[in-house]
């Protein structure tokens, strides 16, 4: 952050910080305030612990150069493409100054929580009259070689935790106790089995997946009194994240009829599911891709959750980035061609977004 911040002021770019409870969040703006032709970028600075370093052939933090690769945490997702976006800005403002201004808002909380990240930048923004007219996220998009997916969207995600009570009691006289482990049992059979949907126009049909069921009972002769359980669900535009909990919540309230045991059920949405219909701002995008690449890339909503969830809600938004296949793993890598191509991409989109 400190880096980019000294690197964008020296080019001429307003710079300040959005940081909010401990997490660094910068904002960096070229040109006039509430400019119309206002070009955002998103992208973020944290990384995913590296896990055990022994298991690294390179230093996590290093940024070793070898093989053609740059090796480290974040190498894929997503500083590469931070310095990609950053390198392809100040080349345009110090050759070409744009008729218009570029927005980089940089967070340091989408791998955690992400409440205090581009949450903060667009509440900071939204202060002080700042406005993008369009953005684009960095995120990795695509699955195997450059160029071939961009995203114009993304699935919801909720989280759902069940807590079933019953009665404890002994298993050779069950009568006197109430189990809920056959309650369980049977709300998770009814959510996993459930189709949601035969998916939309530009999503792919809603899965649920049950993550855990714990009831941590060592005991062979005890009938628990409380069994929990977790299921996700990523879900497309045909629902919400306040219809899915109440439909698990239903669920539940009935397997309770059932077997007379009570659930308790809370839920947490990451993101609601969004679109970007394609249009102006994905055909900039993809012309830009194919310019430079000689792939025209597929647009998908497939994948997990992004800061574009946030970001929908300010402006029209993309992502495109760097090979994903790395991502999060031990030895993250990505061909430094690679970087220079995105580098490329991003110049490209900016030439044609001015011109």
């Amino acid at each position: 952050m400190e880096l980019l911040q000294t690197m964008l002021t020296e080019a001429g770019f307003e710079c300040r910080r959005a940081d909010r409870n401990g997490v660094p969040n910068l904002l960096a703006r070229w040109g006039v305030k509430g400019h119309e032709r206002t070009f955002g970028f998103n992208g973020h600075t944290d990384v995913v612990p590296v896990g055990d370093p022994a298991d690294w052939t390179a230093d996590p933090f290093g940024a070793e150069l070898r093989e053609g690769q740059v090796w480290g945490r974040g190498a894929t997702d997503m500083k590469s493409a931070v310095a990609a976006f950053v390198a392809a800005a100040l080349d345009r403002v110090r050759s070409a100054p744009p008729n218009g201004a570029i927005l980089i808002a940089l967070t340091g909380d989408e791998e955690g929580p992400s409440v205090d990240g581009t949450r903060a930048l667009l509440d900071a923004m939204d202060a002080e009259d700042e406005r993008m007219a369009v953005c684009l996220v960095g995120e990795p998009t695509c699955p195997d070689t450059f160029g071939e997916m961009m995203k114009i969207g993304r699935r919801g995600s909720v989280t759902c935790q069940l807590s079933v009570r019953g009665v404890q009691g002994h298993v050779a006289y069950p009568h006197r106790a109430t189990n809920p482990m056959p309650a369980m049992a049977r709300l998770m059979d009814r959510l996993a089995s459930h189709r949601l949907d035969e998916g939309t126009d530009h999503f792919e049909p809603s899965t649920l997946a049950i993550t855990t069921i714990d009831t941590g009972n060592t005991a062979t002769n005890v009938i628990p009194a409380e069994t929990r359980g977790t299921v996700n669900v990523r879900f497309n535009d045909l629902h919400t994240g306040r219809s899915l909990i109440d439909w698990v919540t239903a669920e539940a309230a009935a397997v309770d009829a059932e077997f007379g045991t009570r659930t308790e059920v809370t839920s947490h949405v990451s993101g609601e599911s969004f679109v970007t219909p394609p249009g102006p701002l994905s055909e900039l995008v993809a012309n830009a891709v194919e310019a430079v690449a000689g792939v025209r890339p597929v647009m998908s909503t497939g994948g997990g959750t992004s800061d574009a969830r946030f970001v929908k809600d300010h402006c029209p938004v993309v992502e495109f980035g760097l090979v994903g296949r790395t991502m999060h793993q031990v030895d993250e890598r990505v061909p430094v061609d690679d970087v220079h191509r995105l580098k490329a991409v991003y110049a490209r989109i900016l030439d044609d977004w001015f011109a």
